[in-house]
């Protein structure tokens, strides 16, 4: 994931002050996950806690900007520009049927065997009852379909 970084040349708009305590803090908690042991995880859950912080970071971003209106358009295609937050997952977002989507790599339907969406997708009460809790091979999430 990228570093939350800055172009010395260009100073960050106005407003960067409100997002920035927030986005350091998970940066630090991002360069923990990335250096955490992952001796007896399988490795695809080694990267659950990376892909969590990820959404968490864009959830962030999308939320200042499109539910709460606090920052401007400005700082906002200054954080998409400086991959920040995900261009890709918050246009998914924006779409009908998506707003809780945990990663791209869900609804993706050629990393799975038979061509379908993620198990996480599917609405929990058309799961089967009695079943043990099911997560995502992908990024963990235990349910993200609207």
């Amino acid at each position: 994931m990228p570093k939350v970084r800055r172009n010395r040349s260009k100073p960050p708009p106005e407003g960067w002050e409100l997002l920035e305590p927030t986005l350091e803090e998970l940066e630090a908690r991002m360069r923990d996950a990335e250096t955490e042991s992952h001796e007896g995880k399988r490795r695809t859950e080694s990267l659950w806690p990376i892909f969590k912080i990820h959404h968490q970071r864009s959830r962030y971003i999308y939320d200042l900007f499109y539910k709460r209106k606090a920052i401007s358009r400005e700082l906002y295609d200054y954080c998409i520009k400086q991959r920040i937050a995900d261009s890709a997952l918050i246009a998914k977002w924006k779409k009908q049927g998506y707003e809780n989507l945990c990663c791209l790599r869900c609804i993706q339907v050629r990393d799975t065997n038979f061509g379908t969406n993620c198990i996480c997708r599917v609405p929990r009460e058309k799961l089967e009852e009695g079943k043990a809790i099911v997560e995502c091979v992908h990024c963990g999430c235990r349910g993200c379909s609207g």
